[in-house]
């Protein structure tokens, strides 16, 4: 999928899930819940164990569900492991000059991380199509509503302690999506094998942004 329909879809859904350390032999029960929760971005962190091989796992056996990308990419040669092994977008905790290079040669969506003005600003000058502001919890909605005063050309992601208490105010604030760790997808409930715990926060994020919005539904799904 090309990196214009990975940005639409980003916007149909507004969901990203962040898949940080959960174990590969739980991935494929994690990404269905998800699914069927309505979630169809997954991010699969490069702190995670064997997170290339998921990655590419993921993005052969599930390609046509879900849109697999790659998280806490730091530099341009991860960045090329994660694209070689099948990631459709590419997400930064921080602004690498490097890593939008090598996503824009491979036509691959990316995603740096910011916090102030100057860096969104120079991010977007080297051409992010997204900004991730992190960590947005902290910051808190205003922050964004007050960024985008000025800087209405933005187009952010907020990421960093989004939860079902703060995502609608993220989102009325102008972030188009967000990215959600252990809010949507908690090591306890994957250990424990709840994944109807994962599969109900999933409806419970799509749905709000739906409510704010609007959006598409996932459909059921079996792997």
């Amino acid at each position: 999928m090309r990196e214009d329909a990975i940005l639409t879809k980003l916007r149909e859904t507004g969901v990203v899930s962040i898949l940080r350390g959960i174990p590969a032999k739980n991935m494929a029960a994690t990404v269905d819940a998800l699914y069927r929760g309505g979630v169809q971005l997954v991010e699969v962190t490069f702190n995670t164990p064997e997170a290339a091989d998921i990655i590419q796992c993921l993005a052969k056996s599930h390609a046509d569900k879900l849109i697999v990308g790659a998280g806490t990419v730091l530099d341009s040669e991860t960045a090329r492991i994660a694209i070689l092994a099948g990631a459709q977008f590419v997400l930064s905790p921080s602004f690498s000059a490097g890593v939008l290079e090598m996503c824009a040669r491979y036509s691959v969506l990316a995603v740096p991380g910011v916090m102030t003005p100057t860096e969104a600003v120079a991010a977007w000058s080297a051409g992010a199509r997204v900004v991730k502001i992190f960590p947005a919890g902290v910051l808190g909605p205003q922050y964004i509503k007050q960024l985008l005063g000025p800087l209405d050309q933005l187009e952010v992601m907020a990421v960093g302690g989004v939860n079902e208490d703060n995502f609608a105010g993220f989102l009325q604030a102008g972030a188009s999506s967000a990215g959600i760790g252990g809010e949507l997808v908690s090591k306890a409930a994957v250990a424990a094998g709840d994944y109807e715990q994962i599969y109900e926060k999933a409806k419970s994020f799509t749905e709000i942004f739906k409510q704010i919005k609007g959006g598409v539904k996932g459909e059921s799904s079996s792997f």
